[in-house]
């Protein structure tokens, strides 16, 4: 099987701080996985070695075939968090989408006819037409999502990585980003994000991979989501409702001990 992401035997770490040792990890083309966990459990770090931006201890990084390390330009987007952005840099939504053309190795510092063209079709498919000549501090932060989306798939990349999108948007804003990289998946490119939202994973997500310091388990939101799984992830009892074929999945412990803690 052709495989988008393939982690064979991965150690990966902060000088002598070992994140996740010896984890074997295989996304298939064509995927849209999500990876959810708790805080500080490697997620972000696993990001990182699948972007290349982390050095492995030891192990073999492959992406759609090829090392890490060599992998064509373009052939990756990501969306990083909205959190890690500066909304007050000075610059518009066509902008921040043209930034997505110099991961390339280019000769020309400004963009083609045919480039921007590929602008205007991906703010035409994203709903953010109207906003390109607006500046990103005034957009909505759905509308930002998008921009940071486009920019992104400005390159038609073969695999696309998100660093929790649904965070620090409304609910109907998170639903429609996922329904948006659904019909995105549709289209043949795999996706990878990550979230700590799992009734969103579990409405929208056709595979989703429980992780903390390492594969706890993986499989479809059905069989994966039970309370034994999730406790093995969380380390907390969690609560699963499903009511009409939709999972509600909550922590059992009170709000009010939880603050005590």
């Amino acid at each position: 099987m052709n495989h988008a992401v393939s982690l064979s035997g991965v150690t990966v770490g902060y000088e002598h701080n070992v994140v996740f040792s010896h984890l074997s990890l295989e996304i298939p083309v064509g995927q849209f996985a999500g990876i959810v966990g708790p805080t500080g459990c490697g997620k972000t770090t696993l990001l990182k070695t699948i972007l290349g931006t982390q050095p492995v201890f030891s192990g073999d990084v492959r992406l759609v075939g090829y090392p890490v390390n060599k992998v064509p330009p373009g052939t990756i987007g990501y969306v990083p968090q909205l959190e890690s952005v500066d909304w007050t840099f000075p610059v518009t939504v066509e902008q921040v989408i043209l930034m997505g053309l110099y991961t390339n190795n280019r000769i020309w510092p400004w963009p083609t006819k045919e480039e921007r063209e590929r602008v205007h079709d991906l703010a035409d498919k994203l709903g953010i037409h109207d906003c390109l000549h607006h500046h990103i501090i005034n957009i909505s932060g759905g509308q930002r999502q998008r921009a940071f989306l486009a920019r992104a798939l400005i390159n038609n990349p073969k695999l696309l990585v998100l660093d929790e999108p649904t965070s620090g948007v409304d609910i109907k804003t998170q639903h429609d980003v996922l329904h948006l990289l659904g019909d995105i998946n549709s289209e043949g490119i795999t996706i990878l994000l990550t979230t700590h939202d799992l009734n969103a994973v579990a409405s929208h997500l056709p595979w989703v991979i429980c992780f903390n310091n390492g594969v706890v388990a993986q499989g479809k939101p059905r069989d994966i989501f039970t309370n034994e799984i999730l406790t093995k992830t969380y380390g907390g009892d969690i609560i699963i409702v499903e009511y009409q074929g939709h999972f509600l999945i909550a922590n059992s412990t009170p709000l009010h001990l939880q603050e005590h803690n």
